[in-house]
């Protein structure tokens, strides 16, 4: 069957996994709300379309953090891509090296970092970090992603305790055990040593993330390294304030695909505000609900400067791996650059909040 669209290989994913990696991907947290608001917050944003602008010549490039990239799409970071496909998280970096845009590698992974930048030793990639109750172990981590070459740290904050994803429950969901979190190898006794400690829960011994990590801590990261720090899970103005007095150099908004606290806003309809607090003073991304080249350009006309794509990913590596996470770059690609063209927008800096509309329905 022609892979034609995004929810091609959504339907070829469900259709292929195992019911539980199926559920532990999919999950929302409770209810699923905001999990399906992501989706449906983008139906509500229309087009206005300008024409006769001369789009015979369109140019998809921008940048991110100073580097340029082929188009405004990346790869959010997601867990246990061995779950999909036996390469794991090396196919993923091996097309986002191939489209020549930002890969964002999970903690959660299921290749180690220094696999990764093996297999695709020319990627652009970030990394991305939870704070552990022990500090040693997260500083360990950070340490060797700058020395293997990644160019941002990606702090997500939205994760002091773990939300009810209640399939993951149902299912009781383990890493089967010939997966394991391979960033965490050699230092696993670290995790289980802490007095915290419960049983495994996502491939780590429970409770062992900080809850108490705060504002002050954001110094404490940019005092152990020299990448930018972006972070990811803010969904309000006061933050988003917080963030650039902090000296932040990115905001991911981001609901964690609804997988963490159920009822909160939509991903996109978080970005406005965010954007018209920051003002440009440092650069604004967005994931969660991605499924088309205009979901991209509603994004980037709302301010953002790049979208993340999660889910699409892991399906693209259920398909067929290396080859499958590139088509479904390639899709969203090609649908983002004839959305611009028909929108009147010849490149990335064309598009603006005057090229959208919200619902009336």
């Amino acid at each position: 069957m022609a892979m034609v669209c995004l929810t091609d290989f959504e339907e070829y994913a469900k259709e292929h996994l195992s019911k539980a990696t199926w559920d532990y991907y999919a999950a929302g947290a409770d209810e699923c709300c905001t999990r399906d608001d992501n989706l449906l917050a983008y139906k509500r944003i229309r087009l206005r379309p300008r024409i006769l602008r001369d789009v015979s010549v369109s140019d998809t490039r921008t940048t991110v953090q100073g580097t340029e990239i082929s188009f405004p799409v990346g790869i959010a970071p997601t867990a246990f891509h061995c779950l999909a496909w036996h390469e794991g998280e090396v196919a993923t970096a091996r097309a986002t090296e191939a489209l020549n845009t930002c890969y964002i590698t999970s903690t959660y992974s299921t290749c180690s970092v220094e696999e990764i930048v093996a297999a695709a030793p020319n990627g652009y990639r970030w990394f991305q970090l939870y704070v552990y109750r022990d500090r040693k172990l997260s500083e360990q981590i950070v340490h060797r992603v700058e020395g293997l070459g990644y160019k941002a740290l990606v702090l997500t904050v939205d994760v002091p305790y773990t939300g009810k994803r209640r399939n993951d429950i149902r299912n009781q969901f383990k890493l089967p055990p010939h997966l394991k979190v391979k960033n965490f190898d050699g230092l696993y006794h670290m995790l289980s040593q802490q007095e915290t400690a419960g049983p495994e829960e996502y491939g780590i011994p429970a409770n062992t993330l900080d809850p108490s990590i705060s504002w002050k801590d954001i110094h404490w990261l940019q005092s152990i390294t020299r990448l930018p720090v972006i972070i990811k899970g803010i969904l309000t103005k006061e933050d988003a304030e917080l963030a650039v007095e902090h000296g932040v150099q990115g905001i991911i908004v981001s609901n964690h695909g609804g997988r963490q606290l159920d009822g909160g806003p939509a991903s996109i309809d978080a970005l406005s505000e965010i954007v018209d607090t920051v003002q440009g003073r440092i650069e604004v991304y967005v994931d969660g609900g991605i499924r088309t080249g205009s979901d991209v350009l509603k994004a980037l006309a709302l301010g953002a400067k790049c979208v993340f794509i999660g889910r699409p990913a892991v399906w693209g590596l259920a398909y067929k791996g290396e080859e499958g996470v590139r088509e479904v770059l390639q899709i969203l690609n090609d649908e983002f650059r004839l959305s611009m063209a028909l929108s009147g927008c010849r490149n990335v800096a064309e598009i603006n909040r005057n090229l959208i509309q919200f619902s009336k329905l």
